[in-house]
């Protein structure tokens, strides 16, 4: 960790806070506004410090944090988890969303290309067979 008055890149700082797996992952992210700071678009290249506040989408995800300290190295998940702090309200949100979606139900998808038998079982199907 370093000095908390430093500044790094925001693209570096989250791949070390492990938030996603490589750097050509948060650039895209960034890219595309999934990372704000302070309610703004920012890019790759944005420096950051202590006390900045965050907000990253994941999908239907939101994580709402604040930058504790800063890092260059990327370590093992209890370190980075030391780096921000996630606020309640956000913590929150997201075990609420896990609940809803538990609560629908599965949608029938297939995992697989269906082959010749298949298909013909779900014309048999549509037929009324």
């Amino acid at each position: 960790m370093s000095e908390p008055d430093s500044k790094m890149r925001i693209d570096k700082w989250l791949w070390a806070a492990r938030f996603y797996k490589t750097r050509s992952l948060v650039v895209d992210a960034i890219e595309n506004g999934r990372v704000l700071i302070d309610g703004a678009r920012v890019k790759p290249a944005k420096t950051i410090s202590v006390g900045d506040e965050l907000v990253l989408h994941f999908g239907q995800a939101r994580f709402d944090i604040t930058v504790l300290a800063l890092s260059n190295m990327r370590g093992p998940a209890p370190v980075a988890q030391k780096l921000y702090r996630e606020s309640e309200e956000s913590i929150a949100r997201r075990a609420a969303f896990t609940e809803q979606r538990k609560l629908q139900p599965d949608v029938a998808t297939f995992r697989y290309r269906p082959t010749k038998r298949d298909r013909r079982e779900i014309e048999k199907f549509k037929r009324g067979e």
